[in-house]
């Protein structure tokens, strides 16, 4: 396996600071953020969540997928949205909670088949292990 990289530059205090992400493996350049744009609209900027977010729908798609194909059953479509919740916890900020939102068109699966994957792909997929602690909660549907 290999090793992924990302790096933020950052300037500023917390409050009227500003950073750039970079993905190594991305050609996109640079994505901004801020923590006004983090905790308020975001305003064409990304944050630490909106990250963690794509992170979760795409490694849970992929379980999902993989899972169903030990079942011998190829989706057609997975469609995974990843709600990150952001806020006050004590004296900081905390994510709060997950929800995974899964649409798929899985030819011959029935509904039952379905959602013992999902349930699985939630709980083992490697994000949603890194993200122990933090309460997930899914909707899936078979299309």
């Amino acid at each position: 396996m290999v090793d992924r990289n990302a790096t933020t530059h950052w300037t500023g205090d917390l409050g009227s600071g500003s950073g750039n992400v970079t993905l190594d493996s991305s050609n996109a350049g640079q994505f901004p953020v801020s923590f006004a744009t983090r905790s308020e609209d975001p305003n064409g900027q990304t944050s630490p969540e909106e990250l963690i977010a794509a992170a979760h729908s795409s490694c849970f798609s992929m379980q999902l997928s993989g899972l169903l194909g030990g079942s011998e059953l190829t989706p057609e479509t997975i469609d995974t949205s990843a709600e990150v919740s952001f806020g006050k916890k004590g004296d900081g900020f905390a994510i709060t909670g997950i929800h995974l939102t899964v649409r798929a068109a899985v030819p011959g699966a029935d509904d039952a088949t379905f959602q013992d994957a999902a349930q699985k792909a939630k709980e083992i997929c490697p994000v949603s292990a890194a993200l122990t602690g933090t309460t997930i909660t899914m909707d899936a549907t078979l299309a």
